[in-house]
């Protein structure tokens, strides 16, 4: 197993055309939160404006709900949310700019058609250890919509944010790999 690659925020496009799926990364840099609710309000300030809001062209959004500061950490809990919920909207934000999306599991083929189309890709973090992941922040600050809470559009400066290339800018998709090559396996061993 080789050794995770550093990537600093914001990322390029050149250095997004070389990761390919199933790619470790440490990530460090700024990075903007978002949810089902910030996705929303980003899409509807992008069809209102016509440009994404907040300078957020070339980012990285992180679909997380962070807790407040605990145990001396700028957050108390960092833990990615199911990236799929966010589907209806990230197609029209990497359109608009958007570089790169951070959460956990399987997106639709809609997703997989922006990264390719715009050379971006979707990150996913391991669930279930968003203490851990805290740990990797450094600052937070609110930017936007803060009344909608933990949903609130938030940059984060992150220091080696592990994570690992789930959808790459070429079209491989790690989740629906996996799934053929145990539906090939078990179509194997049947035979």
């Amino acid at each position: 197993m080789s050794e995770p690659r550093s990537l600093t925020l914001p990322l390029s496009r050149e250095s997004l055309a070389s990761l390919r799926i199933g790619d470790e990364v440490l990530l460090t840099g700024p990075l903007y939160t978002m949810r089902d609710a910030g996705s929303l309000r980003a899409l509807e300030a992008l069809t209102a404006e016509g440009a994404l809001p907040f300078n957020l062209a070339g980012q990285t959004l992180f679909y997380v709900g962070p807790t407040p500061a605990a145990a001396g950490r700028a957050l108390g809990a960092v833990g990615p949310t199911t990236a799929s919920r966010m589907d209806f909207a990230t197609p029209a934000l990497m359109d608009a700019g958007i570089v790169a999306t951070i959460g956990k599991g399987k997106r639709d083929l809609s997703v997989i058609e922006a990264c390719k189309r715009n050379g971006g890709v979707y990150f996913a973090c391991v669930g279930g250890i968003a203490a851990l992941l805290a740990t990797h922040v450094r600052g937070a600050e609110t930017i936007a919509w803060d009344d909608l809470g933990t949903e609130a559009l938030r940059r984060l400066d992150v220091v080696d944010l592990p994570a690992f290339v789930a959808i790459d800018s070429h079209g491989g998709d790690l989740y629906r790999t996996i799934e053929e090559n145990a539906i090939n396996a078990a179509t194997t061993d049947a035979l």
